[in-house]
């Protein structure tokens, strides 16, 4: 909104009300309260028209989720929306869908870390992440393509099979046994892998000892033809029946060494099981997670503010190397603890209500983590996390992340369209923000039409440019683009007017552009809801 100074507030008011315009405090003189005051600007370190922003007095919830399903974030009370097809480095809103997530391999990690660490007091060795920003994209990927990882498994296993049958047939008992020897011991270990439905890992496998070797009785002994041929045979009915053919082998007087154990059976762990699996009354930490609104007027919000500020300074020091004069109570309030979003309680809202809040990771009675939220109509929204850098080895960039996610399915439990998790912007560009595609499943926000699109269809087109329309429908627009702009509401010489009664007194001709602007940018149910100011 190039030069366009706009203010937008509800249409409802009583008393006059302090506004912050341009980070000074100034009374309107209009005497309406619950404003929203919108002025363009840049977000620190933002190009230029890489954004366009807004500063917010006063939001509802309801607005701020129409507004983030259109691109907008916002950063304590000052709400912005790339500029996609301009910015060096597009900023694609991205949301996970928890009630179908199933953690990764390296997620489960973390949370068995964190559960080690609050039973025995045990500390991982060597470095670990620090941030989620750190890790990489691998177990996502590997858990997206596991299907056909499989079958690509079963195939080369077959063609393996093949080989190792036309091997020995034409080498018989000539020298060099232990080649297909260990083919089949590679084959073995395939099978048990996809036999058992569970993660790869470590398996001993006793390898043939070479020629003139064998009289070492440490060592196992050399294994004969008619062996390997029985081997070979259990091997092709483990494939076509693992469970009962197999059981008929062994009944037959193999011995049972032969056999790998039973694949278990169980149905994996799911998250909650995860995060909240019983402790032994004698553990060495106890971590308790509080939920506080985002409001002096609360009294635990005001009991714990100086020590999450204390944490805030600590952790921006060391992870992001901010001077400690630039970590003052003020920058963290504005940044942190200030949300333009009110407060709701609804019935059929959940119960802790919606707006801002904060989940406070308390461990033997002191904070160790932050992680800042809203909670929105059909959402929980992460703005941001800090944590104290001592603790780093437990990775709670990760942690947070996965609790926020089961916290959203909980809260889906009693408001069934509550269902996502808004992690904020993903940028496929940035290798340090490629770290928000491990949560799936997920969508990206199509820049032009506003819908949302499996990330799997996106990567493709993102690996060839940086911004990218996702919806593959050339005919499809913004649904709730701006159609009608004299619909839109005005406040101007203390008087709520349509845009189409507004502009019939304007004469200024850029006048109409600015507006038509604004309305392309928050769409037209907002455009209806808001009112904007024009002096």
């Amino acid at each position: 909104m190039q030069s366009l100074e706009v203010r937008i507030m509800k249409t409802k008011w009583k008393n006059a009300s302090s506004l912050d315009l341009n980070g000074e405090n100034q009374q309107d003189a209009n005497g309406l309260c619950d404003m929203i005051t919108v002025l363009k600007g840049r977000r620190p370190g933002s190009t230029p028209n890489s954004d366009s922003g807004m500063w917010a007095h006063s939001m509802t919830v309801q607005d701020y989720q129409d507004l983030i399903d259109r691109g907008w974030r916002r950063s304590g009370k000052y709400v912005y929306k790339p500029v996609m097809n301009q910015t060096c480095c597009p900023q694609y809103t991205i949301r996970c869908r928890p009630l179908q997530f199933q953690p990764s391999k390296s997620h489960k990690k973390v949370l068995k870390k964190m559960l080690k660490f609050l039973a025995q007091g045990e500390v991982p060795k060597g470095s670990c992440e620090d941030e989620p920003m750190d890790s990489t994209m691998d177990d996502a990927v590997a858990g997206d393509f596991a299907l056909i990882n499989k079958l690509d498994i079963q195939c080369d296993l077959k063609t393996l099979s093949d080989d190792v049958k036309e091997s020995l047939e034409s080498k018989g008992k000539n020298s060099k046994k232990e080649e297909p020897q260990e083919l089949l011991q590679s084959q073995d270990f395939v099978g048990e892998k996809l036999g058992s439905g569970e993660p790869s890992h470590s398996v001993k496998v006793h390898t043939v000892p070479k020629p003139g070797k064998g009289a070492d009785l440490s060592k196992p002994p050399c294994r004969k033809a008619k062996e390997i041929r029985k081997e070979r045979k259990r091997l092709k009915l483990m494939q076509q029946n693992p469970a009962g053919e197999l059981e008929g082998f062994q009944a037959q007087g193999h011995p049972s060494s032969l056999f790998p154990p039973k694949a278990k059976s169980n149905q994996p762990k799911s998250l909650e099981d995860l995060i909240f699996e019983s402790l032994p009354e004698n553990a060495s930490h106890k971590l308790e997670v509080r939920l506080v609104p985002v409001s002096f007027e609360d009294p635990e919000f005001k009991s714990s503010f100086s020590q999450s500020f204390s944490l805030y300074v600590k952790y921006q020091v060391a992870i992001h190397q901010d001077p400690p004069d630039e970590c003052g109570k003020t920058e963290f309030t504005r940044f942190l603890c200030s949300s333009p979003l009110e407060a709701e309680t609804p019935p059929n809202g959940p119960d802790c209500g919606y707006g801002s809040f904060h989940q406070q990771y308390w461990l033997d009675g002191k904070i160790i983590a932050v992680g800042v939220i809203d909670i929105l109509p059909n959402c929980v929204s992460s703005v941001y996390l800090y944590y104290d850098p001592d603790y780093s080895f437990l990775s709670l960039g990760v942690y947070s992340a996965l609790r926020e996610i089961a916290f959203t399915r909980q809260l889906h439990e009693k408001t069934s369209q509550l269902s996502y998790y808004y992690m904020g912007f993903y940028i496929h560009s940035c290798p340090k923000m490629k770290y928000k595609g491990q949560y799936r499943p997920s969508d990206l926000l199509c820049p032009e039409t506003y819908v949302w699109v499996p990330i799997e269809q996106c990567l493709p087109s993102l690996e060839n440019s940086k911004y990218c329309r996702f919806n593959q429908d050339p005919e499809a627009v913004d649904e709730d683009r701006s159609t009608e702009p004299d619909r839109l509401q005005v406040f101007h010489k203390r008087a709520i007017m349509p845009y189409g009664v507004y502009k019939k007194q304007q004469k200024d001709p850029s006048e109409e552009a600015a507006v038509l602007q604004y309305a392309s940018l928050v769409g037209q149910k907002c455009s209806e809801r808001m009112l904007l100011f024009r002096n």
